[in-house]
């Protein structure tokens, strides 16, 4: 642990942005040097991939594990003896964890080798928004190191240390960016406002309108979420009295089933249109659908589940667990292969992507064994 803990301090230390992550996968590639496991680097720009051969191989069979490497563009507020040596940039999601717990695991593989067949470590780059599960998936990941299923784990920190959920089908939501353009006609807000077609208060409109779309339009069953977390428009230090030509919104929507995410887009061009076109100005909105859903596949999900309870106790294994609205690139891994994807409790107040959160040392050990008894029990020996 005093070996594994300083890894991961070294990691929060020294945090790196979506394909930035030239010393973390260094850190990585001497670790794996050191327990003399092969690897192989730039896979997905940055990614590394260790490969671990069984005691046998009379199957051919394989199983992927895969840690996230990347940090946030976030300034570090925890005031750790360790925290961040670069402003404005630092693990805010656990992925320094995640790292450490699967080095945890490779270390016992590479020991024991106490299964039949290859185990492959997944060091994934830019996982957040920047696509690097898809890079990753692009360069021939699964064609270079064939697994045949594939499982990740995610410390959460809604859940109690040590227990696990592990949702069969929709585990994570497919996230959309919107970007909404309302242009209109400037002028003065103090003397002629009746002269121009005010985007702010179009803006406002808009707002009310599309916070609408969930509680009006999508089944109150169905888990779906939209905000609009930003809006820039005119000066705020000197255009106290100027109304803008053009105001800008930008957000987010979540939704875990694809007739849904199709409403969602439907209704937000629709409404946003009609709404703006109602006071005189044209609105544009761009959609892209960012991440898809992150879906577990039922078999390995309930093989997940059990191993869980085998090693953990059932007791720290939720019986009826529920997806979230985050999103995550682990889904082109899961397009292409049968897998899991689990949230494994961390405890603490403090959640992810706040710049007061630290990764809860004491998961190491428990997702070391978790990821190590995953791929021992998916290829067990004769």
């Amino acid at each position: 642990m005093d070996e594994l803990r300083a890894i991961r301090r070294d990691l929060h230390a020294h945090p790196e942005l979506g394909f930035e992550e030239h010393r973390t996968a260094g850190v990585i590639v001497d670790e794996l040097s050191r327990l003399g496991i092969p690897h192989h680097k730039g896979v997905g720009r940055t990614g590394v991939v260790g490969v671990i051969k069984g005691r046998s191989n009379g199957g051919g069979r394989s199983v992927g594990l895969r840690a996230d490497m990347d940090a946030l563009p976030l300034l570090e507020l925890t005031g750790l003896p360790y925290r961040s040596r670069f402003e404005g940039c630092m693990h805010a999601c656990g992925h320094d964890g995640h790292v450490t717990m699967l080095l945890a695991a490779a270390r016992h593989l590479q020991r024991t080798r106490e299964f039949d067949g290859t185990v492959f470590l997944i060091f994934q780059p830019g996982e957040e928004g920047c696509g690097g599960g898809l890079a990753m998936v692009e360069d021939g990941l699964f064609e270079r190191f064939p697994a045949a299923k594939v499982f990740a784990l995610h410390n959460w920190p809604g859940l109690p240390q040590g227990v696990v959920s592990i949702p069969s089908g929709p585990v994570m939501a497919a996230a959309d960016r919107i970007r909404i353009r309302i242009r209109g006609q400037g002028g003065h807000g103090g003397v002629a406002p009746h002269r121009t077609i005010d985007p702010v208060l179009v803006a406002g409109h808009v707002i009310v309108a599309t916070h609408s779309i969930v509680s009006r339009n999508i089944d109150p069953l169905d888990a779906a979420a939209i905000s609009l977390c930003a809006v820039q428009g005119g000066d705020t230090e000197r255009g106290f009295a100027v109304i803008p030509e053009e105001v800008l919104l930008v957000g987010t929507a979540r939704s875990l089933r694809p007739e849904v995410q199709d409403l969602i887009e439907r209704r937000l061009r629709d409404s946003i249109s009609s709404t703006a076109a109602s006071f005189g100005a044209t609105a544009t909105i761009e959609y892209d659908r960012v991440l898809p859903m992150t879906v577990n596949s039922a078999e390995e999900a309930r093989f997940a589940a059990e191993v869980s309870a085998e090693l953990l106790g059932e007791d720290k294994v939720i019986a009826q667990p529920r997806p979230s609205l985050g999103g995550e690139d682990f889904a082109y891994m899961l397009q292409r292969r049968p897998g899991a994807y689990i949230h494994l409790g961390s405890g603490g107040d403090v959640g992810l992507h706040s710049p007061k959160f630290d990764f809860n040392d004491e998961l190491i050990p428990i997702g070391g064994a978790l990821l190590t008894r995953l791929a021992e029990r998916a290829l067990p020996l004769s």
